[in-house]
């Protein structure tokens, strides 16, 4: 059996622990079998994928490169993931530049050198890049089969200083938070915005997302956010109202158990 990480308890205290073990929880989780028989066929393979439909064709390869980036659940999207290699970044029309979710055009743009357009070869340190990031992702995959809201607070560590690196501007890195199905989700509960948020249409939600982080942290530049103190401020709170949330699910639910037996009693 492979090693399962340990997150003993939710909430702050889970966390907590979890950051003081994760470098060698990982470290061990990377020594599975199956893991290490993932990245060692990805390494040896991918230097030898020419086309987009080789890359779709080779199921354990198209594996780890869209786990790499969070896309696993496409696995069996062969078509559209072909499409989305072979159209590229450069030109406005291609399939990935108009997709909401923007971890699709983070995967076209790794994959560009297969693209239509594109080079012939992968470049320079792509192959070790996306074994790191397939890695982490795994490894955030199996802390969420412990506890979600951990596997969305380890993302959030991870996405959110990227977006820097990414979009020059800041309004664009919110454009990428709303694309980014786990970092909108703990934004958004941090932020304490409601579901109905999601109803608005998208230039709104980014002028309510800004406004509530003004008032929350203070700022609502993404870059700063990103910074290792308000990163931790994001995440606490993000934790503490999904304990909050999940306790009043659980004491609604006993609620209404307690009403229906009582009612039940009644017509006894």
């Amino acid at each position: 059996m492979s090693f399962q990480p340990i997150v003993p308890i939710s909430g702050l205290a889970g966390w907590a622990f979890l950051k003081r073990t994760q470098e060698r929880q990982e470290t061990v989780f990377n020594k599975a079998p199956m893991l290490t028989r993932q990245v060692d066929e990805f390494a040896r393979e991918l230097p030898k994928i020419k086309t987009a439909e080789e890359l779709v064709g080779n199921r354990r390869v198209l594996q780890v490169a869209l786990g790499a980036f969070g896309l696993q659940d496409d696995i069996d999207n062969r078509a559209f993931i072909r499409k989305i290699v072979e159209d590229g970044t450069t030109e406005r029309g291609a399939l990935a530049n108009r997709l909401s979710d923007k971890r699709y055009l983070e995967f076209a743009k790794a994959f560009s050198f297969l693209s239509k357009d594109g080079p012939s070869a992968p470049p320079d340190g792509l192959t070790e890049r996306l074994i790191g990031q397939f890695r982490s992702r795994e490894f955030e995959i199996a802390v969420g089969e412990q506890d979600n809201s951990m596997r969305l607070a380890l993302a959030l560590q991870r996405d959110l200083p990227q977006l820097s690196e990414q979009y020059s501007n800041d309004r664009s890195r919110w454009f990428a938070v709303l694309g980014n199905p786990p970092l909108r989700e703990v934004l958004q509960t941090s932020l304490g915005l409601p579901t109905e948020f999601g109803r608005l249409d998208i230039d709104s939600q980014v002028s309510r997302m800004q406004s509530a982080a003004q008032r929350r942290f203070g700022t609502s530049d993404l870059a700063e956010l990103g910074q290792p103190e308000n990163l931790e401020k994001i995440t606490q709170r993000f934790l503490v109202l999904s304990q909050l949330r999940e306790t009043q699910t659980m004491m609604s639910g006993a609620s209404t158990a307690l009403m229906l037996l009582q009612s039940a009693r009644g017509l006894g």
